[in-house]
């Protein structure tokens, strides 16, 4: 019995170091599929595009549960949430010197026009399967100590 119980042991503490590295496999599935939907929606400045990012949290994670996040930084980029929502335009846009681009607040729009949702953060929710796939196949590969 006791070397049942020591192989025991060694799974769950296999199983223990392997939810992090599980957690990020299926974190990486995620952030691939935002950064190829940022890329489709075309690139004005970049600052979207470089503003994507994953993370591990410490305040969602647990011991044997990891947490990460995936999404785009807000202070990069402040439109993301326009771009990923649409939203109610009311005045006239338009491209600095600097190659950035800014609102005239001084010159409404004859009517306020609607500019459409380009999603890139919902239409990831689609590679959950990959994701739960992704997890699996590294969470088994540490635990059989390096073999899927």
């Amino acid at each position: 019995m006791a070397g049942i119980d020591s192989l025991l042991d060694e799974l769950a503490d296999n199983a223990e170091a392997a939810v992090r590295p599980a957690a990020q496999a299926a974190a990486q599935v995620l952030y691939d599929a935002v950064m190829r939907n940022v890329a489709s929606i075309g690139r004005v400045t970049g600052n979207l595009q470089n503003s994507i990012y994953q993370v591990y949290s410490r305040d969602d994670s647990a011991e044997g549960r990891a947490t990460y996040h995936v999404s785009w930084n807000h202070r990069k980029a402040p439109h993301g949430w326009l771009v990923e929502n649409g939203h109610l335009q009311k005045y006239k846009v338009y491209l600095g010197r600097d190659g950035k681009w800014y609102t005239d607040k001084k010159a409404p729009l004859p009517a306020p026009r609607h500019v459409g949702a380009r999603p890139f953060v919902r239409p990831a929710q689609a590679q959950f399967p990959a994701a739960l796939d992704a997890a699996v196949a590294e969470l088994l590969k540490r635990i059989n100590g390096g073999t899927p």
